[in-house]
């Protein structure tokens, strides 16, 4: 059983070696498990679709909630799937602050990534055209 589970949080350490350090851990993990994702962030927030297993996703989302890196984690979207969306990538990335500000606004009030404001099928959309439009980079 697939599923694909959407969540938003507030990174405690906005540093780019913070981030890399999250990257690393995902991809790591996310292979053995069967994980396949991405991560947006921008000022300092977190956008996260993952897709596998219902039981490896459900573990991986409560280590998420008790990571002491993330705060404010909110589940934003949760179903079950057919197949993957983005199973080309063990965790890719997508760094908002190098995309074209329309994109960002015609998902939301204001040109910044802000899940907290929007649904979860606002922001699943928004995944969708970045991964439509190669803005996500990282390993396959």
């Amino acid at each position: 059983m697939l599923v694909r589970l959407l969540y938003a949080s507030r990174a405690v350490d906005t540093s780019q070696e913070a981030i890399d350090a999250i990257l690393a851990q995902a991809r790591s993990h996310n292979t053995t498990c069967g994980v396949t994702g991405i991560l947006c962030y921008g000022a300092g927030v977190f956008l996260q679709a993952i897709e596998g297993g219902r039981m490896a996703i459900s573990e991986l989302y409560g280590h998420i909630q008790r990571d002491p890196r993330h705060k404010d984690v909110v589940l934003l979207h949760y179903e079950e799937i057919s197949e993957r969306r983005f199973g080309g990538w063990t965790m890719g990335q997508v760094n908002l602050s190098k995309l074209n500000a329309s994109t960002l606004l015609k998902y939301s009030e204001r040109a910044e990534l802000d899940p907290y404001s929007v649904s979860g099928q606002v922001s699943l959309a928004l995944l969708e055209e970045l991964m439509a439009t190669a803005a996500i980079v990282g390993r396959h």
